[in-house]
């Protein structure tokens, strides 16, 4: 079983020590199993307390539980400028060095910095301290503008919420996006932003109802294979094509064409894990009317081909199936 071992400094965030306990803890496999063991980890040793600054949690593993996990996640503290025990920064380069994939929630990216474990990476953490992490650690390319960042070995995510985004991000790396989909579900989470989604998204005030643009979002979803114009969405919408891009960028980030777009990539990406389609009607399925482009959209947005992510994912994609086909448009 995969290990994830979540480190428990003294001063840790309380959400962000929560957070990936329980999201990996409540994940399941196909058959019912635990698809993660879980560890909770301290510096001061084995049934140790481990101060939050409101509450004191007692860690049933030292920093020994590190040595032997298969992913580190090292959640964000109070004070990010506390400097690191140089123990826990030598078990961090060890675990790095043997291969272990290892992740920081929100300012855990200092304790990640501090480690050395950022040199030379792409990395994010909470806009509010972006700009400290880039003066205090000029090596590490600093991205303020983003959810997380997969380095592959090493990943690091901005503030608490986008720290669930990239838990998601892993297990869907890890078992597939069926497995993915429920744990999302369990945590009532959208298996929906892309680690490269800005880090604000401006929500506009509570709108009457039915001018919200849920009900436009499961409309897509259902229309996939239809070849939708931006002003055939904004009829369907009751809108101009300016109101509509503007309410879709307050409410999602992104333009009604490319939300489309990529709600049709992951569904593209369920289809290459669970059957055995040709990418040619995959492609039909989910509305590119040209394999050649589903190939190109598909290759810029998920950063490989079609066929190099089925090889990838199809086993993990195959086992997650077995009585879920329900969730092909999560």
């Amino acid at each position: 079983m995969h290990t994830v071992a979540v480190l428990a400094l003294h001063d840790v965030v309380p959400f962000d020590l929560a957070m990936p306990v329980d999201t990996f803890g409540r994940t399941f496999l196909p058959d019912g199993g635990k698809a993660y063991e879980v560890r909770v980890c301290s510096e001061a040793g084995a049934g140790s307390d481990v101060d939050t600054g409101v509450y004191e949690v007692r860690a049933p593993w030292g920093l020994e539980g590190l040595s032997a996990a298969d992913t580190i996640i090292v959640p964000g503290r109070n004070d990010p400028t506390i400097p690191l025990a140089e123990p826990v920064a030598s078990v961090l380069r060890v675990a790095l060095d043997a291969g272990t994939r290892i992740a920081s929630i929100c300012a855990g990216a200092f304790v990640l910095a501090q480690a050395g474990v950022l040199d030379g990476l792409r990395a994010t953490t909470h806009w509010l301290g972006t700009a400290m992490l880039a003066r205090e650690f000029p090596g590490i390319s600093v991205d303020p503008n983003v959810l997380y960042v997969d380095n592959g070995q090493v990943l690091t995510s901005a503030g608490a919420a986008a720290g669930l985004d990239m838990c998601l991000h892993m297990i869907r790396n890890d078992h597939g996006s069926a497995v993915a989909a429920d744990a999302a579900r369990t945590m009532v989470m959208p298996l929906e932003r892309a680690g490269g989604q800005a880090q604000f998204i401006v929500h506009e005030p509570p709108t009457p109802d039915g001018a919200t643009l849920e009900p436009l979002l499961r409309w897509l979803e259902e229309n996939l294979t239809r070849e939708l114009s931006l002003e055939d969405i904004a009829v369907r919408a009751s809108m101009s094509t300016r109101t509509l891009n503007r309410r879709f960028r307050e409410q999602t980030g992104t333009t009604p064409l490319r939300w489309l777009h990529r709600t049709r990539l992951r569904r593209a990406q369920f289809l290459l894990e669970t059957t055995a389609h040709p990418v040619e009607r995959i492609a039909a399925e989910v509305g590119f009317g040209s394999t050649t482009t589903f190939r190109d959209r598909f290759k810029r947005l998920v950063g490989t081909s079609p066929h190099a992510y089925r090889r990838a994912f199809r086993g993990s994609g195959e086992a997650a199936l077995a009585g879920k086909a329900e969730i092909a448009k999560g």
